[in-house]
């Protein structure tokens, strides 16, 4: 029987769609590692609290054969099994006008409830207690509880908790987990002190218990990379829990690999939390950029200019590589974790026309991260710095709605996709020369692989050594100079620094020559490894206190072979929660002060000030001791800060 070529391809086409269909799902470009060991109801979340607000703003989101989908459908498909949201109280003024971030109130983690559970997932449901954003910055109580007592505002959040989830149990939703607080860092509803926050808790946990049983409930905590005041959290909550209250079940906590340190570091404190207080441990939230650049017309949370920590490049594959190594960490380096949660993952822009059409949606809609509304509640933040997503480099669609392919890493972790290893991005030279001193440039630059590897690769720079000697001779300056390798565009940062007589000026070297001199009750002072909060470098000296009027102390380094002239002192400092501050900077010659800065202000994270000293003469023999000197009152929820980018230089 002869058959004709038409059917012949048809036949092969039906095939085609029946015979490897789990290879033509997850193929992509992206190189993931198998996971070994990860249980088949390991938790894999998103939190997608601004969905609603986003499709009412128009946003589409697309499956990857480019078609049309629901996003509860696509997040399912591709691994997800439960998804998170916010509840605040009443993010509304009284006019009923939204202050935005998604307008998170009790029905729209209802209707998102129950699409997610139409879906198969089930919900994580977040309860910040406020009525707007809190996290580490800020635990500010509800409107509607402003003016009561620790007793009254305990009922108020019992009722309140349990209101919801009754909501949710009649709309048959799924609910899995209940998390009581965000981010509560020491402050919960406007309350400071264990004693208070505990009993907050146990309110929201005996609502949970009575309406959802079975569900877990979860604390939710944040940077890992100061394990001491997290591990003191557990061990105050652990306190309170001896005495039967709260009862919870999972210590989380939110990692972002460019703000909260290493791994290691986050394996360590996850295990000694499940260790020693015998709880489920997850990262509860987590995200990374899969692009520098800004996609609707308002700044971004990280972008290319961050001063942040990138153990990964801001592309596809960095993006893959992080979720999978956090899960890595989550499953096998610690003994009781069960979960990792991606923050905002479908958070992209509402409009790539113009700010203006944006600037209306996100006022009509609530889509931005805060509407002027908002101003009410928050006028210091909100309602001064109004404006969209800053999260949209970060999630996993692109502007135009259609899935990255780092989406598929969630079901591809299960079993690898070890694809053959490319270069994903170049990492950017550093050179640093003194002033008037030999400036040259390095003939490779580190190319990242999609496989985590780092190799050589030539380089051509795009400068003349005529150009480079006047960088060197123009005096203390910083320049970028571009290049090619392997067909992707390089980068060179150049440091051209003035003589600095300071030994261990940034404090990377662990040198010994910064002497700390507590005169309070200064609770923490080191130097500490944390490259998002230098300077500079990757180090810097480091004070916090939780207690009022505990932080006073000194921080000072004895110059020798200082030769006789005149000098200049500088130093920069920032950080937070400090009230009323006494900071300066200062020079001793042979023991007595002969000069001081003016007073160096805090003005908040990432914020930095200088304090400079006047020129001082140093006489032929003398001994010179530079310092700063640092009291802080402190605001109620302990001051803390960061010093660093000293300076000692020859002055006119």
């Amino acid at each position: 029987m002869k058959t004709s070529l038409s059917v012949l391809l048809a036949f092969s086409l039906i095939l085609s769609l029946f015979a490897f269909p789990a290879a033509a799902e997850t193929a992509s470009s992206v190189y993931v590692q198998k996971v070994e060991n990860l249980p088949a109801d390991f938790i894999f979340g998103m939190d997608v609290s601004s969905v609603l607000a986003e499709e009412a703003s128009g946003v589409k989101y697309y499956d990857f054969d480019g078609r049309e989908a629901d996003l509860f459908q696509i997040l399912a498909d591709n691994g997800i099994n439960y998804i998170r949201v916010r509840v605040w109280n009443n993010p509304y003024d009284d006019e009923g006008h939204g202050f935005g971030g998604g307008n998170c109130d009790i029905s729209t983690a209802v209707e998102i409830g129950k699409r997610a559970t139409a879906c198969g997932m089930r919900l994580l449901v977040d309860f910040h207690y406020s009525d707007f954003w809190a996290d580490p910055g800020k635990q500010m109580v509800p409107r509607a509880w402003q003016s009561m007592g620790i007793r009254t505002k305990k009922t108020a959040l019992y009722q309140f908790t349990r209101d919801c989830l009754l909501r949710l149990k009649e709309a048959g939703v799924d609910v899995g987990m209940v998390q009581l607080g965000n981010e509560t860092t020491g402050a919960m509803c406007g309350e400071t002190g264990w004693k208070n926050i505990t009993q907050l808790m146990d309110a929201g946990a005996r609502a949970c218990r009575e309406v959802f049983p079975d569900a877990l409930i979860a604390l939710h905590f944040t940077d890992p990379q100061d394990p001491g005041r997290l591990l003191s959290f557990a061990k105050e909550i652990d306190a309170y829990e001896q005495r039967g209250m709260i009862g919870y079940d999972v210590f989380a906590v939110s990692y972002y690999p460019y703000w909260h340190g290493s791994l290691d570091n986050l394996a360590a404190v996850l295990t000694e939390v499940a260790e020693t207080y015998g709880k489920k441990v997850m990262v509860m939230e987590t995200a990374y950029p899969y692009t520098p650049e800004d996609t609707d017309f308002s700044g971004n949370s990280v972008s290319g200019d961050s001063p942040v920590d990138r153990p990964y490049p801001f592309t596809v594959q960095g993006q893959a590589s992080s979720l999978r190594d956090i899960t890595d960490t989550v499953v096998n380096r610690t003994p009781a974790g069960i979960g990792v949660c991606w923050w905002e993952g479908a958070w992209i822009t509402v409009g790539t026309r113009s700010p203006e059409e944006n600037r209306e949606k996100w006022e009509k809609y609530g889509s931005g991260w805060a509407a002027s509304y908002a101003g009410v509640y928050d006028p210091d933040d909100a309602g001064q710095y109004y404006g969209g997503s800053s999260w949209d480099n970060q999630a996993f669609f692109g502007p135009d709605g259609k899935p990255l392919e780092s989406l598929k890493v969630f079901k591809m972790m299960r079993e690898g996709n070890e694809t053959e290893a490319r270069i994903d991005a170049l990492e950017p030279a550093r050179v640093t020369c003194s002033a008037g001193g030999p400036l040259s440039l390095p003939g490779t630059v580190g190319a990242k692989m999609t496989d985590g590897s780092v190799r050589d690769v030539p380089v051509t720079w795009d400068v003349t050594e005529e150009e480079l000697a006047r960088m060197s001779a123009s005096g203390p300056a910083r320049y970028t100079v571009t290049g090619r390798a392997e067909g992707l565009e390089a980068e060179c940062l150049i440091t051209v620094e003035a003589a600095n007589y300071l030994a261990d000026p940034g404090f990377e070297e662990d040198s010994g020559a910064w002497v700390f001199t507590n005169l309070g009750q200064t609770q923490e002072l080191y130097v500490e490894e944390k490259p998002q909060d230098s300077l500079d470098g990757t180090r810097h000296a480091h004070f916090w206190s939780a207690a009022q009027d505990s932080v006073e102390f000194t921080l000072e380094q004895e110059v020798r072979d200082l030769p006789e002239g005149n000098f200049r002192f500088s130093v920069s400092v920032m950080g937070g929660d400090c009230g009323q501050t006494d900071i300066y900077a200062y020079v001793k010659v042979d023991g007595q002060e002969v000069a001081r800065s003016e007073q160096i202000p805090i003005r908040g994270w990432k914020n930095w000030t200088e304090g400079l000293v006047p020129v001082f003469r140093h006489p032929a023999g003398s001994a010179v001791t530079i310092g700063v000197y640092v009291k802080c009152r402190g605001t109620g929820n302990g001051a803390w800060g960061k010093i660093d980018g000293a300076m000692l230089v020859s002055g006119p």
